[in-house]
This record gives structure tokens, C-alpha cells and sequence, in this order.
């Protein structure tokens, strides 16, 4: 794709449409008209680091379950970790504080759910929970993501020896295919790739079609097991089997792993509405996870790869029900690492190169805004195709434009985008003293 030209872009006509974004009450009622009755609601980031990401992201979620009944946050996490969290804001867990509840999220990058930010709205969520008496106003907090394929297996043996003991030993018999490895993902999947292991592929199968197949006779056991409880259960043999696919797939290729992960992400979305409306009638879902993921893959370069994602599968399955929400922004700080598994920095974040999306929107002089893009008007104020910014967990500013940028048409990525100019980096629960010093403040050129 071509980039145009730059004398062609309406700066004037994007700062006459944009929504200032000033901190008070009434700044997202717009977006709220948006949505109206939709039911899914996906809200991105540019990043898994970013303050004002996750703080107007929570801002959006807290008015759609006051004012327009939405119950579910649905976040990109593992289904153990996050169910956890899910325990609590449902006053059904022990854990004392937010704090507690988001102690599993132990695997790298811990900051991306183990943050500030993310602890303030659990702990919303909960006393909102508290003061609502039924069950089906609260609203509750999953995992969609495959990665905990440990502790998924450890979940599901958990609960077998609950309702079922014999049936614990034969799960635990076929899940100890994967006791060469330690039960680790990523060194499974190379000791596929080398040739020194079989597949776990049928014992991963055989355990999903046997927890479902007594499904039933659990649930009639009086006094067992809630219905929520075999629920996380068998998804949790659903993660095992899709992560053991995964992490195969790893080691061979690149957009195969995308795309089997991407929809996981949408099939427990699914999953999750399914079991919901049977609970509640009418489920509504707010989803939280990166940019990547809830842009329609289709207007970016990904689909020119072969990848897909969540965005897109919800807008094909659910159609006008869904709206996809992106972020953006131009310069300031941003938690994250310099490679997997390195602890967080507190990094600068360059100022985005020309012809790029975020220069475009940074070139309004307003601070932060939001602004309608999936209107008919859409495609005026955000000419295709352009450059647009992805930083991950890691983020490498010396090879910025190969490492972090890729080609998008913003008006059809997404419905609406939220553009904040100056950012600062999330602050996680633990501070160590390599993020509190961070980087320090550089003149970066801007035409890399």
C-alpha cells in the first residue's frame, strides 16, 4: 500500500470533529449514543504500558455497566488467573483486597494485569457488586487468553477431585504426557519441534470430551458444584487443549500460532455469551485487550499476512452488535521490557514518525479527544493508508519503524479511536528500582 500524500490530510476537519477529553462526567456520553444497545464493546490500547490506556479504558467500562447493563469484562488474560479475580468481585472468593485476588498473575509481563490501575477497578468492581443483591446485575471478570496451560491442567484435576476422584486420576494419568516438560508451554512445544517428545494431542482431547460427557451427572449432583464452577472447568480443558495446539505451532509457524490463538480469544468470548445468556438472558460484553486484537485485522497489513483476529471474528459473527475501540498516542513514557522476560522499564516512548497515523491526530493541538471513525465521515478525516503505532510488552525504540509500525486504514479498523498526545507508563504493583529510574528524557530524531 502506498502512503498519501501528507498535503492531502484534513487536520482541520479531525480537530473540528473531535470530542475533547476534559476529565469530566459527561466526556464519553457521545460514545455511550454510539453503542446504544450493542452488546459487545471492544476496547484496545497501543500499548500493554500505557497510564491513560487503562485509566479512560475503565473510565468507558464503569458508565457502560452503570447506565447500560453490561456484566462481563472480558480481558486478554489466562481464564485461571482472571477467574480468580472473577471470585472476588463476586464476593465468592476469600481474598481480602483487589491486591490478593490479582496475586496469580505471576507469568511475564506481571504489569500488565498486576498494575494501579487495573487494581483501582477491581476494587470498583467488587463495591459496585456489593451493592447490588442479584445475581444477574453483577458484573463479572474472565480470561480469554491460552497461555496457563499449568495451571489450567492444575484447575481441572482441582476440581475432579471435588465431584469426581476417580475421574482425577485418569485426568491426571492423561495430562501426565506433559511431565517431561514441567508442564511448560513454550518447552513443550520445542521439544515437538526437535523431535525429542510425542504430541499430547489425544490426551488433551480425550480429557475435554470426558469432563463434557459428565458434564450433566455433575451438575445433578445437589450441593456439588455450581453451575459456574463446571463452567470454569471445562474451560479451562478447552485452554489445555487449544495451548497444547499452540505451543506446537510455535516453533513452526508464526501466523498459524496468531490465528489459533486469536480464535481461542473469540471461540471463550463465545463461550462465555452462551453460558451467560443462559444464566442471565441477555448478556453484554466489554472486551479488553490490545489494538492487535480488537481492530478488524482486515484493514491493517495483518490480513496481507494471513493473520485474523478477535475484532474481526466479532464483527463477522456478531455484525452491527460490535464496536471496536482503539487508542493512540504520540509521545511520552510507556511500562515495558527490551526483550521476553526482562523486567519492566519505564521507557520514552519517541515521538511518532511522520505519516503516521498518531502525527496526524497529534498535529489537532488538542490534548486528548476521541472521535467518531466508523461514521460515513470516517474515511475524509482519516485518509488510508497510513502507518500506525503497536507496542507490545517489549518495546524497541532503535528499530522502531520494523519493530512497532505496520500499514492501516484506521476508519475501518475501528468505530471510534481515543487519542491521548502525552502519555505516561502504567505503574505497576511492584516497583522496582530499575522501572522507578526508567529511561531518561532524550531529543529522539523523528524521520527514522
Amino acid at each position: 500500500m502506498a502512503a498519501r500524500a501528507l498535503t492531502d490530510i484534513p487536520v482541520a476537519a479531525i480537530a473540528e470533529s473531535a470530542r475533547p477529553l476534559t476529565g469530566l462526567q459527561d466526556d464519553y456520553d457521545g460514545v455511550l449514543d454510539i453503542i446504544g444497545d450493542r452488546r459487545f464493546v471492544l476496547i484496545g490500547e497501543a500499548s500493554h504500558g500505557t497510564h491513560e490506556f487503562y485509566r479512560e479504558r475503565a473510565r468507558i467500562t464503569r458508565r457502560l455497566i452503570d447506565e447500560l447493563g453490561f456484566t462481563v469484562v472480558a480481558v486478554e488474560a489466562d481464564w485461571p488467573d482472571a477467574y480468580r479475580v472473577n471470585r472476588y468481585v463476586m464476593g465468592s472468593s476469600s481474598d481480602a483486597n483487589a491486591d490478593t485476588a490479582l496475586r496469580d498473575f505471576l507469568r511475564f509481563p506481571t504489569w500488565m494485569w498486576r498494575n494501579r490501575d487495573v487494581m483501582e477497578f477491581v476494587e470498583w468492581l467488587r463495591a459496585r457488586n456489593d451493592a447490588h443483591v442479584h445475581h444477574a446485575t453483577k458484573a463479572r471478570f474472565y480470561g480469554l487468553d491460552l497461555y496457563s496451560l499449568d495451571a489450567s491442567i492444575n484447575a481441572v484435576i482441582d476440581y475432579l477431585e471435588r465431584v469426581d476422584p476417580s475421574e482425577a486420576a485418569r485426568a491426571r494419568e492423561r495430562y501426565s504426557c506433559f511431565d517431561h516438560v514441567g508442564m511448560n508451554g513454550q518447552a513443550y512445544g520445542y521439544s515437538i519441534a526437535v523431535g525429542t517428545a510425542l504430541p499430547c494431542e489425544n490426551e488433551v482431547v480425550a480429557e475435554l470430551i470426558e469432563l463434557r460427557r459428565r458434564s450433566e451427572a455433575y451438575l445433578r449432583r445437589d450441593g456439588w458444584v455450581a453451575e459456574d464452577e463446571q463452567f470454569f472447568a471445562e474451560q479451562n480443558a478447552v485452554v489445555v487443549r487449544d495451548a497444547e495446539e499452540y505451543y506446537q505451532q510455535m516453533y513452526r509457524a508464526e501466523v498459524s500460532s496468531w490465528n489459533l490463538r486469536d480464535r481461542h480469544m473469540a471461540a471463550t468470548l463465545d463461550a462465555l455469551v452462551a453460558h451467560l445468556d443462559r444464566q442471565l438472558g441477555h448478556a453484554k460484553v466489554v472486551v479488553w485487550e490490545h489494538n492487535s486484537h480488537v481492530g478488524d485485522a482486515r484493514a491493517t497489513a495483518m490480513s496481507e499476512r494471513g493473520e485474523l483476529n478477535v475484532g474481526q471474528l466479532a464483527r463477522q459473527r456478531y455484525g452491527t452488535q460490535t464496536v471496536l475501540i482503539g487508542f493512540t498516542t504520540f509521545e511520552g513514557r510507556v511500562t515495558a521490557a527490551t526483550n521476553w522476560g526482562d523486567p519492566a522499564d519505564r521507557k520514552q516512548v519517541r515521538p511518532a514518525l511522520h505519516g503516521s497515523y498518531e502525527e496526524l491526530l497529534h498535529e489537532t493541538g488538542i490534548p486528548q479527544f476521541w472521535i467518531p471513525t466508523g461514521s460515513d465521515v470516517g474515511p475524509a478525516l482519516l485518509p488510508a493508508p497510513r502507518l500506525e503505532r503497536a507496542i507490545g510488552v517489549i518495546y524497541r525504540p532503535e528499530t522502531e519503524l520494523q519493530s512497532h509500525y505496520f500499514e492501516a486504514d484506521m476508519s475501518r479498523q475501528f468505530d471510534i479511536v481515543i487519542h491521548v498526545d502525552r502519555t505516561r507508563a502504567l505503574e505497576p504493583l511492584e516497583r522496582t528500582a530499575r522501572w522507578e529510574h526508567g529511561e531518561p528524557p532524550e531529543t529522539f530524531p523523528s524521520g527514522l
